[in-house]
């Protein structure tokens, strides 16, 4: 039961990764990078502040706010670079990022990492338990989620799509359409940066590696893979990689040192078969098989 629950927690904060990302990678159009960086400043001002002051909350909020803060200047100084150029811009902020985590070993620890990150608490209640936990982390991807689903059904969310589409035309209609790509970059690194701390309080340790510019590739696959610019698309994009990623522990036949490496061409080889034969991703097939189904039952 304790599995289910610690993978159930993972999708849930995999599932905030995810649909951070798509609001600015799939519904505004921007190929930023960095999206691993504000992860991981997220986890790690969690668990610093968790660690040294004991406030789970406080540790929570600010990495959120950090992360927001500096996706905001990042995308204040390279928002409107050409999409490839933006692209390296921002995976440089990543590395840039993990070197900080690495190097910086007063604050971080460097290679060594933070252990015995504590379970936040409510009302006194120390939530170690992993149903407690779960549900906590059920509630606030629930909040989370339910504001950014408005965020993109809104107005605010259609301009979105529209710089998406044809920035020009967006700018013909007489919309900052800077202002609104840095504005959906700010929430989205904010977002990731709650998810950050989620996360380090489910795992109790961290250490750079976990937000190596590496790990974005798994980001950049759960969100594409699902459909990029559709809501419920991170949602299936999450659940098949967790579920290759737990599937391949569960086959005897492979060695324990090769694990790590057959999740990463399993996880390529589903990233392949989307590109060629669902390039608008598993939900978009799903809503185009669907429309094409009831267009034939016209005729």
């Amino acid at each position: 039961m304790n599995y289910f629950l610690h993978i159930g927690t993972l999708f849930l904060v995999y599932l905030l990764l995810a649909e951070s990302m798509n609001i600015y990678l799939g519904y505004t159009g921007i190929l930023a990078l960095s999206h691993i960086a504000f992860y991981g400043i997220g986890a790690y001002s969690g668990a610093l502040i968790s660690l040294n002051f004991g406030s789970f909350w406080l540790g929570f909020i600010l990495g959120g706010v950090l992360a927001g803060l500096f996706g905001f200047l990042l995308g204040l100084t390279s928002i409107k670079l050409r999409a490839d150029y933006l692209g390296i811009a921002t995976l440089g902020f990543a590395q840039i990022m993990y070197s900080i985590m690495q190097n910086w070993t007063d604050l971080t620890r460097g290679p060594l990492g933070l252990p015995g990150i504590p379970r936040p608490s409510i009302f006194g209640f120390q939530l170690t338990e992993k149903l407690h936990y779960f549900l906590f982390v059920l509630v606030i991807t629930a909040i989370l989620m339910f504001f950014m689903y408005h965020m993109v059904k809104s107005p605010f969310g259609r301009i979105l799509e529209t710089i998406r589409d044809d920035e020009v035309a967006a700018k013909s209609l007489g919309k900052n359409t800077i202002a609104y790509k840095l504005i959906a970059f700010t929430i989205g690194a904010m977002i990731a940066g709650f998810a950050g701390s989620l996360m380090a309080h489910l795992v109790t340790y961290i250490d750079p590696m976990s937000f190596h510019t590496n790990e974005l590739g798994l980001v950049l696959i759960m969100t594409i893979l699902g459909g990029l610019g559709l809501y419920w698309g991170p949602f299936l994009g999450v659940f098949f990689i967790l579920f290759v990623q737990e599937g391949v522990t569960f086959i005897d036949i492979i060695p324990a040192q090769y694990i790590g490496a057959t999740q990463m061409l399993l996880y390529s080889f589903l990233f392949l078969i989307a590109m060629i034969y669902f390039p608008q991703g598993i939900m978009g097939w799903i809503k185009h098989g669907k429309r094409r189904s009831k267009q034939l039952t016209r005729y």
